[in-house]
């Protein structure tokens, strides 16, 4: 019949393309506790739902005789696929072939300038990475015959995409050189404990360079990535809850920024009033409480997402639903420094408003900030330009934006999170307070003189705190429509979801692209 030799090469193309590295690298992939490329694209997507592109691509070996013998599949594997029924495109480095390296093909399947990344672009549709790779190699300089000049392998297609369509970086194994560069243009990155590990060069590289020899744990682990350099967003426990995280970021997310984020059925009463919200702050102003409770019992119950929980944790932030609408949450933690802002929640706070900026998410800020992180090693690391920066973020986004002092809002710091253009709302509760610089503080500075004349300067500094307190009170400036309005903490949950239904039409006039790039890295 005619074909059938070429259809039959064809099917044993696809067998080889299957088989991946063979089945002794693969088993190799799963003594590390890894999955491969196929079964975490297989457990990612919809059942059924991965069309595969180019699985034909690979390097072939022929017999004298011009038969061909097999196939040594290329070290990628990208297609069109859905999750939770919207689509997708998806592709990862299979580390099971030459260990997830870059091959010579006249066009790249994935990593930067790959075709899956035009693919997102063209389609408006997002892009999920699943990163396992550790990117070029310089036997590439031998093959070629020269040495590459940097970016001929170039970002641009990435840095496009951060402002058209939601990207996802799933760092699943050691990812350095360009996978790991792509884990960090993305909107959300999350990494996997024990196995997962991201770095700028291995500790081959360190300890050549210099001299300090590091395990890849050590190097560029979730306690490096995650909890201290930021690098990362998340962490998860194994691959599956990986896998799990990136299909509820999505959720979230708009296909692409010409349309809104979708809205949900949300099974949860707008009028519900929690008198538990009425109590959760102390009425002594030092002590702590749970802002993440708080927030529980604000928003749709079991829709508070929260992104870079480990780092810069002074502050949450956290994507969530009023009534279904889906809404940015950015929430000072007293718990930590009392929600000073230091370099990191600045740094986060950053990152996460232009996330939102980029998709037409609304932001609600619950504040309680004394101010930005004081003392010798804040300064030394830049306090004032990180938290400076915050406040030109702020300034810039164009969604709406809702702010409630839950307490305190003081100085540059509440600034941040207190954008004054349009309509954006400005609520108290009644536990608010703000300013300059706090009460206590301010006096010390403001009255130095009098204090130090008064026979008991203690007392003094007492006497004169109270007075100014007085006029520090959330209801003077409501006299005076300073701020919106001041609510009952038990109304918070359905005043705030009124607003967020009547935005719906402003957030239509956001959609596009931003003037701006989008989300800086």
């Amino acid at each position: 019949m005619a074909w059938d030799d070429e259809i039959e090469q064809l099917r044993r193309r696809r067998e080889w393309a299957e088989a991946q590295g063979g089945e002794y690298n693969v088993g190799r992939q799963h003594k590390a506790g890894r999955l491969t490329v196929r079964e975490r694209i297989d457990r990612l997507v919809d059942t059924g739902t991965f069309q595969e592109i180019g699985k034909t691509t690979g390097a072939g070996a022929y017999s004298e005789t011009g038969e061909l013998t097999g196939v040594t599949p290329a070290p990628y594997v990208a297609g069109l696929a859905k999750i939770d029924g919207r689509p997708v495109v998806v592709g990862g480095e299979d580390f099971t072939v030459r260990g997830g390296t870059t091959a010579r093909l006249d066009r790249r399947k994935g990593g930067q300038g790959g075709f899956s990344e035009d693919l997102a672009h063209e389609y408006r549709i997002p892009l999920v990475n699943l990163i396992d790779g550790a990117g070029g190699t310089v036997t590439s300089a031998k093959n070629r015959g020269h040495a590459v000049f940097p970016g001929v392998d170039n970002f641009d297609r990435s840095v496009d995409l951060m402002g058209e369509v939601p990207v996802v970086g799933a760092v699943l194994g050691s990812a350095a050189g360009g996978p790991a560069g792509r884990a960090i243009l993305s909107h959300f990155s999350v990494m996997v404990k024990d196995t997962s590990q991201v770095f700028a060069a291995g500790p081959a590289v360190v300890k050549r360079s210099l001299g300090q020899d590091v395990t890849k744990e050590e190097l560029g682990g979730p306690k490096v990535a995650v909890d201290m350099g930021g690098t990362i967003d998340n962490i998860a426990a194994d691959e599956d809850e990986c896998l799990a995280l990136v299909k509820r970021y999505l959720s979230y997310m708009p296909q692409n920024v010409w349309e809104l984020p979708p809205r949900v059925e949300a099974g949860d009463p707008t009028d519900r009033c929690e008198d538990a919200l009425k109590d959760i702050v102390p009425e002594e102003r030092r002590r702590p409480y749970d802002m993440r409770r708080l927030m529980e019992l604000i928003f749709d119950q079991g829709s508070v997402f929260e992104i870079q929980p480990r780092f810069g944790k002074g502050l949450i932030t956290s994507l969530a639903r009023l009534d279904g609408y889906v809404v940015g949450v950015v929430a000072n933690n007293p718990m930590v420094y009392g929600g000073a802002m230091d370099v990191g929640e600045a740094l986060k706070q950053c990152h996460f408003v232009e996330l939102c900026d980029t998709f037409h998410i609304p932001l609600v800020f619950l504040v309680d900030v004394p101010g930005f992180m004081v003392g010798l090693q804040a300064e030394s690391r830049g306090v004032l330009r990180a938290g400076m920066r915050a406040v030109f973020v702020a300034s810039q986004a164009t969604v709406p934006v809702m702010t409630l002092v839950v307490r305190k809002c003081y100085g540059m710091a509440g600034m941040a999170a207190c954008p004054q253009r349009g309509a954006n709302l400005k609520l108290a509760w009644p536990s608010a307070e703000w300013g300059s610089l706090p009460v206590e503080g301010g006096v010390a500075v403001a009255f130095r003189r009098e204090i130090e004349a008064a026979d008991d300067p203690k007392a003094k500094e007492a006497e004169l705190e109270e007075e100014l307190r007085f006029y520090a009170s959330p209801f003077r400036t409501a006299e005076a429509f300073g701020v919106e309005d001041i609510i009952d903490p038990r109304e918070t949950r359905p005043y705030l979801a009124r607003y967020v239904e009547a935005m719906q039409a402003k957030l239509w006039t956001t959609v596009g692209p931003k003037e701006k790039l989008g989300v800086r890295p």
